[in-house]
């Protein structure tokens, strides 16, 4: 294993981590989106991975929804 790859082990399981909670997540929440993935190609380039979603106006309206009701939620629940 190069220097490289061990240098950013931690930041490659954190961005599958992050993927597959989001996947569960959003289906929960019955979001399904066409493309959801991490940019591992750019990730090996510039040590920073991204996520790329490619999503239907509608989706991302359902997503939206999803995290005003988590928000509302968070404030009468947690706010002192």
């Amino acid at each position: 294993m190069s220097t490289l790859s061990r240098a950013t082990a931690e930041q490659r399981r954190k961005a599958a981590d992050v993927l597959d909670d989001l996947t569960t997540v959003l289906a929960l929440g019955r979001v399904h989106l066409p493309t959801l993935e991490v940019d591992w190609d750019t990730g090996r380039l510039t040590c920073s991975y991204l996520l790329h979603l490619t999503a239907r106006p509608v989706d991302l309206l359902r997503m939206v929804d999803l995290l005003r009701k988590g928000l509302r939620y968070e404030r009468l629940t947690f706010d002192v």
